[in-house]
């Protein structure tokens, strides 16, 4: 697995061992920073962050900042892991914690970019979105969701809107924003 994208594009990323977590594809990576746009100078959160590709992408694309959570020992692990070999430590935190204990909590700054990828078959996409506090989000943030077609969140998370949907295989991508 590799980034895509940035000033470490090519770069490579290890996964957590086992078969806990689904390391987003390269393509999907893609796709999702390509209908993103500019994430330059944004701080990111990334939710169930599993490998830290997402959250990892983002720096390598300009990113001021990216905390990443995740609950499994693997995963933290492989986080660290690629944040030492990257050079980026010093633009990162690791939570390791419930990712919707997590998102209530306030940032230093507001999230410009929230990446959101559960486990399958759960809940626990909306219930992070809806946990996170009123002023947590920049103007213009968005936030994306990671999901499969039997798992599609519904067209609104409190004040949060979808407004684009795509599908890559069995993998669905929405992205939320705050209306305008």
């Amino acid at each position: 697995m590799r980034i895509v994208g940035g000033d470490l594009g090519g770069r490579v990323l290890r996964a957590p061992h086992g078969a806990a977590t689904r390391p987003t594809s390269e393509k999907v990576r893609e796709a999702i920073f390509s209908i993103l746009g500019s994430v330059a100078g944004a701080h990111v959160l990334d939710l169930f962050a599993g490998s830290g590709a997402l959250g990892i992408e983002a720096l390598s694309r300009g990113a001021a900042h990216a905390t990443f959570v995740d609950a499994g020992k693997p995963a933290l692990a492989a986080i660290r892991g690629n944040l030492r070999e990257l050079g980026l430590e010093d633009r990162a935190a690791v939570l390791a914690m419930d990712a919707v204990l997590a998102a209530r909590r306030t940032p230093a700054a507001p999230w410009g970019v929230v990446f959101v990828d559960p486990p399958y078959a759960s809940d626990l996409a909306a219930r992070a979105v809806l946990a996170l506090p009123p002023g947590s989000l920049a103007p213009g943030a968005q936030v994306v969701i990671e999901h499969d077609r039997r798992g599609t969140p519904p067209d609104a998370l409190g004040s949060l809107i979808r407004r684009d949907q795509r599908r890559y295989g069995d993998t669905m991508v929405s992205f939320f924003e705050v209306p305008t």
